[in-house]
């Protein structure tokens, strides 16, 4: 009996889809691997505890950068260490593994994450492009002769797309997504308030306080990172306007991007968009307001997809389970 498994591969987070059980495995991209013998200490959750912390000895790292494969050999280990954790015990049979990534990725990055899956143990490796499955998460008839629009806000990349008919008819992608997000608050914390705060403490104050848009009802956290000027620890009062004001360069590539693919799209289509609106994907749909951002700066009704997180990794486990309806949608396999 064959397994399957779809992998939504992300910059930021990895998810694992097996068919019948759900969302196995949500878990950060990170490997922590000993220096001295290029040997991996530790995967996912334990690997990110260690961002930002590790001794000479020790590099914990993001293996992907802006939803492709920076590093092949990490990569590599890591999607083993998912692929044996969502199966788990003895395998008898090597699983068939269907992977989202970019649509604007190249054919020889393709080829990498193809290449990389087999060699992590999977018998069969499918492709299939992110805003695709991401439409498919988010109960988008993908198939149907309408046009629909998704946002797929992911860690590396956003990607906009105009599905119809199974196809991607108009599309965008901006290398702007959460963890760009995360340094422009860091940054922004740096500035204005003389403040050092690392990766991990912007994004629980994106989560926590971040929006869109500005807020009736300002949110607060308490921070705490190194003076600038003293090195000494130091503890500040944020706002939702900081991180507001902190991330509008990032939110304005996005916007642009959007534009950009509604300027591209055949009339009939379009009309479809105003009248069905466009579907918001991937972690950056949590973030508050993001739907009325989108839809203030284009005139098109915005809605978050039910889970956006998890979006992409339910549409690569449906594309998987239903392979000859989707087809058309998937790209290459072997």
């Amino acid at each position: 009996m064959s397994r399957k498994i779809g992998i939504d591969l992300g910059t930021a987070n990895t998810l694992v889809y097996v068919p019948k059980r759900g969302i196995v495995i949500n878990e950060p991209s990170v490997v922590a691997i000993s220096i001295s013998d290029k040997k991996v200490l530790a995967v996912g959750v334990e690997a990110n505890e260690m961002l930002g912390r590790t001794p000479d000895t020790i590099v914990a790292s993001r293996p992907l950068k802006d939803g492709v494969i920076a590093d092949y050999k990490t990569t590599e280990s890591m999607l083993r260490y998912f692929i044996n954790k969502a199966l788990g015990g003895v395998r008898l049979v090597r699983p068939e593994v269907m992977i989202a990534v970019p649509a604007d990725i190249t054919s020889t990055e393709r080829r990498a994450v193809i290449d990389a899956t087999l060699q992590a143990g999977a018998k069969a490796a499918y492709i299939i492009k992110e805003p695709i499955a991401a439409a498919i998460g988010s109960n988008i008839p993908i198939g149907s002769a309408s046009g629909h629009m998704i946002i797929d806000i992911g860690g590396g990349t956003s990607e906009i797309a105009v599905i119809s008919l199974g196809g991607i008819v108009a599309n965008n992608s901006t290398r702007t997504g959460g963890n760009r997000f995360d340094y422009a608050i860091a940054e922004y914390i740096r500035k204005k308030y003389n403040l050092a705060i690392g990766e991990k403490t912007a994004e629980l104050l994106k989560i926590n306080i971040g929006s869109a848009l500005p807020l009736d009802d300002k949110l607060t956290s308490d921070i705490r990172g190194r003076d600038m000027v003293t090195g000494l620890p130091r503890t500040i009062t944020a706002t939702s306007d900081d991180v507001t004001e902190a991330i509008q360069e990032e939110l304005r590539a996005i916007v642009l991007a959007v534009k950009d693919v509604l300027q591209d799209t055949p009339p009939e289509l379009a009309a479809d968009i105003i009248d069905r609106g466009m579907v918001i994907s991937g972690g950056g749909g949590l973030l508050r307001n993001i739907d009325k951002l989108f839809a203030r700066t284009t005139g098109v009704p915005s809605y978050v997809a039910d889970d956006p997180l998890l979006a992409v990794a339910k549409g690569t486990g449906i594309a998987l389970e239903n392979l000859e309806s989707y087809k058309r949608s998937i790209l290459e396999t072997k």
